[in-house]
């Protein structure tokens, strides 16, 4: 029986959480929110992360109702993500394992949501499409490694789609893409857009950079700014649903997993699903506890890490801004 808990802090959101054999046993969250119009930036963010974490950490313990001594392994987010955030947190990472006795693992931001995806919805070998802030990766697990069978070769779609919202000045509470989201769904006239797909690759920065650069005149031409979320939306989310077809079709597989923050939508969940049934495979999703980052997925993939025999050493728990998911041995799935 492996406890294991879980500091996510790579981007605006920190988050601690404690699972126990696959249960969970808490899950909290802070979430760094900007002004309308505004992202956030590393220094202030990790500040964020600094200011919140023995609160959020005492949150966690507390509604576990697990004492420290109990705690098998304390695990991390190594990376990708933003250097100061990740740093800041880390750092609460490598304290308590200390203050605790506890070994230390180091995870993958990218497999702590594939790990957690698989075991909420029960997918056994899906391929992935893994959608966020920071990363756009289609992934399918393939001797010992979670193989990137196509990626964004510029920027993600989240990023994409939180750099439109700030030229429409939309809040950033909860997220810029929940607000384009609910926004998208009033949208009634589609503009093309360019399309971008690179065989297996996609490129969201001429998409932004056209929207930036028309935004303005399509608003006068009698678009709204509704319409102009809805055709983005739709647009970027075909790119995704065709990249994603293309490696269910290459790995011959049955099932779809969507994870990361970009998954919590509703549209992209309807057009993937809609291919899916199509082709006789099976949809799976989380909702917003486990799709936007959070400490349990941390916890849960560390906890496999852990059970399957990993260790790390004192001089490796280090964070690394590009960490690739592909860089890491799969020792827990043996299938």
């Amino acid at each position: 029986m492996v406890i294991a808990l879980g500091l996510e802090g790579s981007a605006n959101k920190l988050g601690i959480g404690i699972m126990k054999d696959g249960k969970v046993l808490s899950n909290c969250r802070k979430t760094y929110i900007t002004p309308p119009g505004e992202g956030f930036l590393p220094k202030e963010t990790a500040e964020h992360h600094r200011q919140n974490v023995t609160k959020v950490l005492k949150d966690a313990i507390d509604q576990s109702g697990v004492k420290p001594s109990e705690i098998d392994v304390i695990c991390y987010t190594k990376g990708p993500g933003m250097g100061a955030p990740l740093a800041s947190v880390a750092v609460v990472a490598r304290t308590i394992a200390q203050l605790w006795n506890k070994p230390l693992l180091g995870v993958n931001h990218c497999i702590g949501h594939i790990e957690m995806g698989r075991l909420i919805t029960g997918a056994a070998n899906p391929t992935v499409l893994y959608v966020s802030g920071g990363n756009t990766q289609i992934i399918a697990y393939s001797r010992e490694r979670y193989r990137i069978f196509g990626e964004t070769i510029d920027i993600a779609v989240g990023n994409c789609l939180d750099r439109f919202a700030r030229v429409l000045k939309l809040s950033n509470d909860p997220s810029p893409g929940y607000n384009i989201e609910q926004m998208a769904k009033k949208g009634k006239k589609y503009i093309q857009l360019p399309y971008c797909v690179k065989g297996m690759d996609v490129s969201f920065s001429g998409i932004l950079t056209f929207m930036e650069e028309r935004a303005e005149k399509f608003l006068k031409d009698g678009y709204t700014p509704e319409d102009l979320c809805f055709s983005l939306q739709e647009t970027i989310f075909a790119m995704l649903v065709e990249t994603t077809e293309r490696a269910l079709a290459h790995c011959n597989s049955q099932e779809v997993l969507i994870v990361g923050g970009v998954g919590c939508n509703e549209r992209l969940q309807e057009m993937m699903k809609q291919m899916c049934d199509e082709r006789g495979a099976k949809l799976f999703a989380t909702d917003e506890r486990f799709c936007i980052d959070n400490g349990v997925m941390i916890a849960q993939a560390g906890a496999e890490m852990f059970s399957s025999g990993t260790k790390m050493k004192w001089e490796d728990c280090f964070i690394t801004q590009r960490y690739r998911t592909d860089e890491v041995k799969v020792t827990w799935r043996n299938d």
